[in-house]
């Protein structure tokens, strides 16, 4: 079974999904980040490929793409820094829990999809999000690869998403949907507000098959709660990010994010 659909099988509630982009800061290793993370207990873990025009980011992690590519950080490395992931090495435990890329469609069609597809199986990726990969394309054209190589291609949803094209993702998609709390970029908020609430329930009321992640602006006690009540659990990324300039350390920047999740 793909370690993302064993997860949320096993795991029904209260999933915490951590990113960061691979590459930043520039002196702490892709693998060394996800061993740590596995090792602190997070359900799973989102890739970020640098790329320089992330439309659907904030400030925060377009500032994060750009030192990484700076420093030479290219889908080719990241695949190559995680070749060994789930062997594990001399000094900590294989990695077992699911790994997501996340990234623009450019640098993928770049490296080839199937050779892309392939090299995620290789090294172990279970699933990929492409925020500007359109879905009529996934459907006639990604989606047969992918399935070949037991990849999932998550889809995202906003609060403009209708409906119907709510409820076709989610009979196309296997692995869990991406809820965005909003339809602006990605960036901490302090809190979710009504509005964001109503569509949390509105799509809860929708009956999706999918489980659900919640994602952007997720950085203190009350919008982490708010994600992990509206659907099986939450993603975590400028908050981290930052957390990871900051210290350089995934292991304080998580003591750094825990502490604020409790505020």
């Amino acid at each position: 079974m793909n370690r993302i659909n064993n997860l949320f099988a096993t795991k029904p509630s209260g999933i915490l999904s951590l990113y960061f982009c691979a590459g930043h800061p520039a002196d702490c290793r892709p693998a060394d980040i996800i061993r740590t993370l596995q090792r602190r207990d997070i359900d799973m873990i989102e890739v970020g490929i640098p790329f320089s025009d992330p439309m659907a980011d904030g400030p925060v992690i377009q500032d994060a793409a750009t030192k990484a590519l700076n420093g030479g950080m290219s889908l080719r490395r990241i695949f190559d820094d995680l070749r060994d992931i789930r062997q594990g090495a001399a000094d900590a435990e294989a990695v077992t829990i699911p790994l997501v890329l996340m990234g623009y469609l450019n640098p993928i069609m770049q490296y080839g999809f199937e050779r892309f597809c392939q090299s995620c199986m290789e090294v172990g990726i279970d699933g990929v999000i492409i925020p500007d990969l359109p879905f009529a394309d996934y459907i006639n054209d990604y989606k047969p690869i992918a399935d070949r190589y037991d990849l999932r291609i998550i889809m995202l949803i906003t609060p403009e998403t209708s409906d119907e094209r709510i409820h076709f993702i989610d009979q196309h998609t296997d692995g869990f949907i991406y809820m965005v709390s909003s339809a602006a970029t990605t960036g901490a908020q302090r809190e979710f507000d009504q509005q964001k609430q109503a569509y949390f329930n509105h799509v809860n009321a929708l009956r999706l098959r999918n489980p659900r992640m919640i994602g952007f602006g997720i950085s203190n006690r009350q919008t982490l709660q708010s994600a992990q009540q509206n659907a099986t659990g939450a993603i975590i990324g400028s908050k981290f990010v930052t957390l990871l300039d900051e210290t350089h350390s995934a292991d304080k920047a998580l003591d750094k994010l825990f502490e604020a999740l409790a505020k």
